[in-house]
This record gives C-alpha cells, sequence and structure tokens, in this order.
C-alpha cells in the first residue's frame, strides 16, 4: 500500500513510518527538519521509504510530492507543538496547523487518496473540562491556540469529508511519550524528566505538581493510527488511557523504575500560561469503533524509554 506521512522525521511519526515499513507499505515522508530528525528514519530510509525535505505551508511542493506517490492512504502529523509558543505567536501556529493542514487535505484530494488520518490534540482541546474521562462530544474550552488550532483543522478534515468526499478521522491524543521523544522537546514532559535523570540534573516541576495528564505511549497511538486507516470512522476519536496520572506521580513512577536514588528531587517553578491543571480522555468510542484500547502501562513504557539510553 502506498502512504504518505507528514512530520514522518518526529518523534511519533518516525515510529509509524517504521511500522508501515514494517507490514511491508510504500512510504513517502514529508518533513521540514524542523523539529524531526533525519536519523529517525535511518533505518527505514534503509528498507526503502523516501524522505522530502520541505514545508506544509509550501501546498506546490506537497501537491506535487502527493502526485507523484499516488497514496491509498495519508497521516498528517506534521504541526507546530509548542504550547507556549502558540501563545506567544498565534498566527505562527495557526499558519502551519491550520493553513498547512489545508494544503495537505487538498494535496491529498488531488491525488485521489482514499484516507487522512489527522494527528489532532485531547487536553488541548477540552480545557478544563467538567468530565473526566473526557468524551469527544464534551465542550471544547481551549487554553491556547494551539488548541484552537487544532480544533480548526479538525474542522477543515470534516469539511473536505462533506465537500469532496474524502474519507478523514481525527485523532485526538492524549500526552504522547516513548522512543525517540526529544528531551531537550517542545511538549515532552517524559522526556524532559528523563533528560533530567540522565544528566543528574533537578527536573523541574511548573506549578504544583498536582496537575494531571492521560499518559500513552507512543507504540499504543501508531497502533491507533494504523487501525483508524482501516476503518470507516470519522470525526474525533480520543486517544488516551483514560487514566490521569499527576506530574508529582509520573516522577514517582520514574523513581520507582530507575536506579535507585537516581532521581533528583525537583524544584519547583510557577505555573505556566495556557496549560490545562487536569486532563484525561474517555476512549470509549475509539475501543468501540477501532477496537483499540491503551495497552502499556505507564511504568513499562518508561522502561522501554531507560533501555533504551
Amino acid at each position: 500500500m502506498d502512504c504518505v506521512v507528514t512530520g514522518g522525521a518526529g518523534f511519533i511519526g518516525s515510529n509509524l513510518v517504521d511500522a508501515l515499513v514494517q507490514r511491508g507499505d510504500r512510504v513517502t515522508v514529508i518533513d521540514s527538519l524542523a523539529t524531526g530528525r533525519h536519523e529517525n528514519l535511518v533505518g527505514a530510509l534503509e528498507r526503502g521509504a523516501t524522505l522530502h525535505v520541505l514545508d506544509i505551508r509550501e501546498g506546490a511542493a506537497v501537491a506535487e510530492v502527493l502526485r507523484e506517490a499516488e497514496p491509498e492512504l495519508v497521516f498528517h502529523l506534521a504541526a507546530q507543538i509548542d504550547v507556549r509558543r502558540s501563545v506567544d505567536r498565534p498566527a505562527d501556529d495557526a499558519a502551519v496547523n491550520v493553513l498547512g493542514t489545508i494544503e495537505v487535505l487538498e494535496a491529498a484530494r488531488a491525488a485521489g487518496a482514499r484516507r487522512v488520518v489527522f494527528s489532532s490534540t485531547g487536553g488541548g482541546l477540552y480545557g478544563e473540562a467538567e468530565v473526566r474521562p473526557t468524551p469527544e462530544h464534551s465542550p471544547i474550552h481551549s487554553l491556547a491556540p494551539y488548541g484552537q488550532a487544532k480544533l480548526a483543522a479538525e474542522g477543515y478534515c470534516e469539511l473536505y469529508t462533506r465537500l469532496h468526499g474524502l474519507s478523514t478521522v481525527s485523532l485526538r491524543y492524549g500526552n504522547v511519550y516513548g522512543p525517540r521523544q526529544d528531551i531537550h522537546g517542545e511538549a515532552g514532559v517524559v522526556a524532559i524528566f528523563i533528560g533530567a535523570l540522565r544528566d543528574r540534573r533537578r527536573p523541574t516541576v511548573f506549578g504544583d505538581g498536582r496537575q494531571t495528564r492521560d499518559w500513552v505511549e507512543v507504540d499504543d497511538v501508531v497502533r491507533a493510527n494504523l487501525l483508524a486507516a482501516d476503518s470507516s470512522a470519522t470525526g474525533p476519536i480520543n486517544i488516551g488511557s483514560g487514566r490521569e496520572t499527576s506530574v508529582v506521580e509520573l516522577l514517582a513512577a520514574l523513581a520507582e523504575v530507575s536506579e535507585p536514588s537516581a532521581m533528583p528531587e525537583p524544584e519547583f517553578a510557577p505555573e505556566r500560561l495556557g496549560e490545562v491543571r487536569h486532563s484525561g480522555l474517555d476512549p470509549s468510542r475509539a475501543e468501540r469503533e477501532l477496537g483499540w484500547r491503551a495497552s502499556v502501562e505507564l511504568r513499562d513504557g518508561l522502561r522501554r524509554i531507560l533501555a533504551g539510553l
């Protein structure tokens, strides 16, 4: 099967590319390498994947790549993912996450793609939800431009389904973690803490550390993408564990699976603008319509990262 993966040199994207190549698909990767890394794709490139270094806002170039690839499936993961940057530079965030998504959708339509699987966000959309775990039909209360842009991109996916008959689905991720996440990254709390552990630095906790997140391991997210691509489900689908873990609980779990006393005590800093206090996703629709549920327990996922250091 021919597939295109935008953002395929990034953390989640490169893990997805590996899975597609492993099952025998012909994979074309589009990535600007602004945050993605060429080394994430070395194995996939050796096995026949191709990489085009370009920005998804370059509509004509994106369209040409898809025209030549003639993909059946397009996995759209390329994005601006830094919540703080979206607050500081909301127009730049929208240029990538909204306008860039439109360019990808238009290129997919013109190339005759069967389906587009879009990577969205959960906590970034629901904000301080009244109901947790939070189902997809809950009110949207984005606290940062990042979430608002992802919502707009979801809307364009659904528009292309209505207007052009292009099959689309939007996966609303919890907090994804796992191998290849940049320890200096824009959104990877787990990776940042593991970097502190590796370097014997005190990790920084913003706020009181009691804020909660729904952590989901990258292999589970890759599996959700593959299942979503093979399904006929449309609209938003939560991809999360359904469980909330606080930041201080995360640190305790990391200390538990690492060498005794290896994790220094954290230092606390003021909480940051635009960040959600509590987030937990209801994955019932994913289980019902995709046959998906998170299978990697947090401590097992942390052990997997530590084993690769």
